[in-house]
């Protein structure tokens, strides 16, 4: 696909054009050094420098919470109706870390059996991504999965060049938005300066954990009995915090909501999260992951075993959100390398 060059003093008339096509969101900040992903109008407000936002922008894939259905049962016959609320929107500056969140959700709701609800909400999204020159800060770890350069799931990808801003087109609705604002397409003296950027970034992005990738699955199944695990579940508060900010946890639980007339009512689905007590508790009383030693050591096998051995990639994806969020300060980063030490 093709590159163009966006003026950092027309990213303002480029956000104006964008939010007359559709609603446009972006980073922008909320006080104490924290970011949201939140609709904007003006450049003005959007953050391009900033540590991952409080929630990842998987949350217009799929809500926090979300209606499924009205149902009916007054007649003879019960029925009921699907309901989707996919609202045509630019998803503007999402970071690499996050790109790859989106892909591995979209890997796993395309499996049988399919979430349509997901798959057809995804359709009305466009993705912007913006390239992260340095690290966001420590809690981050995106060198060690690997993302801390783009790896598509974007329309467009812009990374800063100094005085304008470099646009990879990733895919042909990104080319023809580029191609409708009249966007001057790349030279040769952009491509180097982007080189430049690729190459300053090998000296910045380190793995931190001592570690390949490839070997967490195998150094994970080795430590099932891991006094590591003891440790994380004597200071965990089971807070859930660290599952619902993550951008690739996707567990949801199911409700019906009846209304006054007890007759009609509707289907919800809202996020859960694996480290709650009740996750794994069924008919009869049984709980299949009652401690939290044993919720911590799953969190991390769904992160860096599980995915690995079913879809070849890291379902982390470094932006260090588990981390910035838990009131315990467990860090992902020193868990790996405890794990990693034996």
């Amino acid at each position: 696909m093709n590159y163009h060059i966006l003026k950092k003093s027309e990213l303002d008339w480029f956000i104006k054009k964008l939010s007359r096509k559709m609603k446009v969101c972006a980073p922008v900040a909320k006080g104490h050094g924290s970011f949201a992903f939140k609709e904007v109008k003006s450049a003005g407000e959007i953050a391009l420098s900033y540590i991952p936002t409080i929630l990842p922008p998987k949350k217009y894939f799929m809500p926090p919470r979300e209606k499924l259905l009205d149902f009916d049962l007054s007649g003879g016959k019960p029925s009921d109706t699907a309901y989707l609320e996919a609202v045509k929107t630019a998803l503007f500056g999402v970071h690499t870390c996050d790109l790859a969140g989106i892909q591995c959700l979209n890997m796993v709701f395309a499996e049988r059996p399919r979430d349509y609800n997901y798959l057809l909400r995804k359709e009305s999204i466009f993705i912007i991504g913006l390239e992260c020159n340095a690290y966001c800060d420590g809690y981050a770890s995106c060198a060690l999965v690997g993302n801390h350069n783009p790896n598509g799931g974007y329309d467009l990808f812009f990374t800063d060049l100094g005085d304008r801003f470099i646009l990879h087109v990733g895919t042909q609705k990104g080319e023809e938005l580029a191609e409708g604002l009249g966007l001057a397409r790349a030279v040769p003296a952009d491509m180097v300066a982007l080189a430049g950027v690729r190459e300053t970034k090998k000296a910045v992005f380190r793995n931190e954990i001592g570690v390949g990738l490839r070997n967490l699955p195998g150094i994970l199944a080795g430590s099932v009995d891991s006094e590591v695990w003891k440790d994380l579940g004597e200071r965990c508060v089971s807070c859930g915090n660290c599952t619902n900010v993550c951008p690739t946890c996707y567990c949801f639980d199911m409700a019906d909501t009846i209304n006054l007339d007890m007759k009609t009512g509707s289907r919800n689905r809202s996020w859960d999260s694996c480290q709650f007590e009740s996750f794994a508790a069924v008919a009869g009383g049984e709980n299949f992951r009652a401690e939290r030693a044993e919720r911590q050591r799953h969190r991390f096998y769904r992160k860096f075993k599980y995915p690995l051995n079913k879809f070849y990639r890291s379902f982390c994806t470094g932006c260090g959100r588990c981390t910035r969020t838990c009131m315990a300060k467990i860090s992902l980063k020193d868990t790996l390398k405890a794990l990693a030490a034996g």
